[in-house]
């Protein structure tokens, strides 16, 4: 195979994705338990209250990160509106897309491959949010 002509204005620290090794078994579950704590403290950090409940999952190109329990309880009060509900979707709505541009790079970098697609949702009336990332490369065996 002839290796692609180097690109003049791509960065002399991007790692080949073609060269990356996919993650066995044992490191996926290590890297997934990594990234569930790192999550947590930076929730902690950011909104002074973690997520009850944080599950992370890499699988094949996919990086999926869920929440459970995380509105605090003037937000559960108020979800029990529909209007209440609208409000605390759009308030952490605004949490989800600022979480993506903090993160995104991290993840980037910890499993070696490019973010290509991504979306987030909070279901306020169920305390829950998910975060999923579509990479450009297969991350798992």
């Amino acid at each position: 195979m002839i290796p692609a002509p180097e690109d003049k204005n791509k960065p002399s620290n991007v790692v080949n994705i073609d060269a990356c090794k996919k993650l066995d078994d044992r490191q996926r579950k290590q890297l997934q338990h990594e990234l569930k704590v790192y999550m947590e403290q930076y929730f902690k950090k950011k909104l002074g209250k973690g997520v009850d409940y944080t599950k992370v999952v890499l699988w094949e190109d996919m990086l999926i990160i869920r929440g459970e329990r995380f509105l605090t309880e003037p937000e559960l009060y108020i979800v029990e509106t529909p209007a209440g509900k609208e409000i605390v979707r759009a308030a952490r709505m605004q949490v989800a897309r600022q979480h993506a541009i903090d993160n995104l790079p991290y993840f980037e970098e910890k499993l070696q491959a490019r973010v290509i697609h991504q979306t987030y949702d909070i279901e306020p009336e169920n305390d829950f949010w998910m975060h999923i990332a579509v990479f450009d490369r297969i991350l798992t065996e």
